[in-house]
């Protein structure tokens, strides 16, 4: 090629670095759309609950739901982001988002607020996968930590935001609770109009036909799974029919889904990709740190405000150093990875610090100081930044460009459900804990509660309305439950250090995704040339 022609053929496969930003606004403000989504009602649960007389499984589906969807939903997008236009897949996915986040803000109920959070999850799926996918496709790997460094300052930001916003809105009389939904519609919408503006890729339409056989397996199964995990131990017992029934079918949907993508030529996950030790590693990792991340971190807030006795703003306020921990931790270790190109220490001590965050917070109960507090959460922060967006370079780096959005949605897929398991597993879990650790306080002071009730295992206690011995004894009984969370997860987290270990350390390629691809379809065009008689010049 010559100098000549480079500007002519730059354009389908190449983007500037002005291009680049430009693209980046509009992707930046549909994560923090989708970050908000999960993050502005985490303060905001326990007031949804008591105002909807809702119980402690129903705070649990609220969560779980968004994750199910999401995660049953991500190999789908992934798939189609490889076959079809990208950007109308993620304005897509935003438009979903809207109309979820619609419906949560007008539910009356809490059967309504659970199905709305299945759309939110659904648009979340797409936005999940297809930005990072995005984001793969016209960086380079080698230039990705520093945007990736960005992706987690959003996050990050989102984050932070989202508890704050979502306890100012709860303790402002005039808006209340459902403004938490309301108030991503216009950064939804705003990102549509930025996608639209500024992201400009090749068509990659492909005439192919998409598995839908092997998508409905694969999403009938896991959902089978995760509402099995989240209903088992509450709902009914783990030695019962209905465990038999939700299990036994959700694996045998699962491996009747192997058989037909193992057998079709355009599988949802292609299952050769795990040949590739790389992917495999750090989709295990993905799915551990999904548990001990999600699983230990999703309750904190509730511990502040039931065991701590906070606000929900304060409650807010209350995450800043795990927050503030990741930013700096993700922002710093993608700038240096993008100018050394050695990305696995990160890994590694981002996976080990997780753990110990993640040990440290065991040991807190109803009395723990906030400064140690803060110390633990901070750690914990480092860790997760350092480890969870390297985990998609690494794998993003090792595999075809064709493959990209099938890699990058099966770490999402991965990392969401074990997110899920742990969500659903530790809701138990605590419930339980909470139960017992009430009763057992009750039963100290010489109180006997009919039956259980008022235990505060089945529904989530109005702290304002319970007299002085009483709320200790719910403040004590929720700090050790929030603990044995922590206590629960952290074995996950040292599991993924040792996943992490065995990854095997490559260089970071300097083209971006669009380019390879583009070498990709070249010497795919050339091989049958190659194989047959000499084509004739000119």
């Amino acid at each position: 090629m010559t100098a000549s022609q480079a500007p002519a053929d730059a354009p389908p496969t190449a983007m500037n670095q002005r291009q680049i930003l430009q693209a980046m606004s509009g992707l930046m403000a549909g994560m923090f759309v989708a970050i908000l989504a999960g993050t502005v009602v985490s303060n905001a649960l326990p007031t949804i609950i008591a105002d909807l007389g809702a119980s402690q499984s129903s705070y649990t589906w609220v969560v779980t739901s968004e994750l199910l969807a999401m995660t049953a939903t991500v190999p789908l997008w992934g798939k189609l982001s490889d076959l079809f236009n990208k950007k109308l897949l993620l304005q897509l996915s935003l438009a979903m988002f809207v109309v979820g986040s619609l419906l949560a803000g007008f539910s009356q109920g809490v059967e309504l607020l659970i199905f709305s959070r299945v759309v939110q999850g659904i648009g979340a799926g797409g936005l999940t996968a297809l930005a990072q996918v995005v984001m793969a496709s016209v960086i380079p790997p080698r230039q990705l930590g520093k945007y990736a460094g960005i992706f987690g300052a959003v996050f990050a930001v989102g984050t932070v935001a989202g508890p704050l916003i979502g306890g100012v809105l709860v303790d402002t009389s005039w808006l209340g609770w459902r403004w938490c939904f309301f108030i991503g519609v216009p950064f939804a919408l705003l990102a549509i109009a930025l996608l639209q503006r500024t992201l400009r890729l090749p068509s990659t339409k492909r005439q192919v036909r998409i598995d839908w056989l092997g998508a409905f397996l694969i999403v009938a199964g896991v959902c089978a799974l995760l509402i099995w995990v989240s209903l088992a131990g509450n709902e009914f017992d783990w030695a019962s029919w209905q465990t038999g029934a939700l299990a036994g079918g959700g694996v045998l949907l699962l491996v009747a889904a192997v058989f037909v993508e193992a057998r079709t030529p355009e599988p949802v996950i292609p299952l050769d990709i795990f040949r590739n030790r790389t992917v495999t590693l750090t989709t295990v990792a993905s799915l551990l740190v999904g548990v001990a991340m999600f699983g230990g971190t999703v309750f904190l807030s509730q511990y502040f405000q039931i065991s701590l006795g906070k606000s929900p703003t304060i409650a807010g306020l209350m995450s800043l150093p795990m927050i503030l921990g990741l930013l700096v931790s993700s922002t710093v270790a993608g700038q240096v990875i993008s100018r050394t190109g050695k990305w696995k220490r990160y890994l590694v001590a981002g996976a080990a610090l997780m753990a110990i965050g993640l040990a440290l917070l065991a040991t807190i109960d109803a009395k723990t100081h906030f400064g140690l507090l803060s110390l633990y959460m901070a750690i914990m922060g480092v860790g997760v930044g350092m480890l969870m967006q390297n985990l998609v370079l690494a794998a993003q780096n090792d595999v075809a460009a064709a493959d990209l959005g099938a890699a990058t949605s099966v770490l999402s897929f991965f990392r969401s459900m074990g997110g899920t398991i742990g969500v659903s597993v530790l809701g138990a879990i605590l419930a339980n804990r909470v139960a017992s650790e009430t009763a057992k306080g009750l039963s100290d002071a010489g109180v006997t509660v009919p039956g259980g009730e008022g235990s505060g295992g089945h529904s989530v206690p109005d702290m304002s309305t319970l007299p002085a011995p009483m709320r200790t004894i719910v403040e004590h009984a929720y700090g050790v439950a929030t603990a044995d969370l922590f206590l629960v997860a952290t074995p996950f987290a040292l599991l993924a250090v040792v996943a992490v270990v065995f990854i095997k350390e490559k260089p970071l390629k300097t083209t971006s995704g669009m380019e390879r691809l583009a070498e990709e379809s070249g010497e795919a065009a050339a091989a049958p040339a190659d194989k047959g008689p000499a084509a004739p010049v000119g």
